[in-house]
């Protein structure tokens, strides 16, 4: 049995934060405002898992109201999402991902984030993609006030 999920996620670029999308930290000189590591890759991809089986989002798992979770790494957080998802006896099939960033040049970096994703879902590289846009200069993202992500999670019945 497969189920599809959606995820979104947006964070504000700000001065004095580090860049983590995938898990890897990216050279620019703004990072992703967030109670957590703000890896907003990560957290439309664990929104899009948690989607498909019908567990909410990450805001439910990891509310930004309890003080454990400030500054946290996203990927201990995906690992604890694969375990939520494989106790209701799901696994991951395929992870599609876009990233929506006037700047920085992400392609140097793609495959490390894929590498990272499927290394925490037990899945391989082969199954997780992802994929980089701007925006032509428009709207939020193309301002480069923020990054947004939109991914999608295609999860099997064990």
């Amino acid at each position: 049995m497969f189920r599809i999920g959606h995820g979104y996620d947006v964070h504000r670029l700000v001065e004095n934060r580090k860049l983590i999308l995938g898990g890897v930290e990216i050279p620019y000189e703004k990072g992703l405002l967030g109670h957590s590591d703000a890896d907003v890759l990560a957290h439309a991809v664990m929104d899009a898992m948690l989607g498909a089986v019908a567990l909410g989002d990450i805001g439910h798992l990891f509310p930004d109201s309890d003080e454990k979770y400030k500054g946290a790494d996203s990927l201990v957080l995906m690992r604890e999402v694969c375990r939520a998802v494989a106790e209701k006896g799901y696994t991951v099939e395929n992870i599609d991902a876009t990233i929506i960033a006037q700047s920085p040049k992400l392609a140097p970096y793609i495959n490390a984030m894929r590498e990272n994703i499927a290394e925490v879902c037990g899945c391989s590289t082969e199954q997780v993609s992802i994929k980089a846009t701007t925006e032509e200069k428009l709207g939020f993202t193309g301002e480069k006030l923020g990054i947004a992500v939109h991914s999608v999670a295609l999860m099997i019945k064990k």
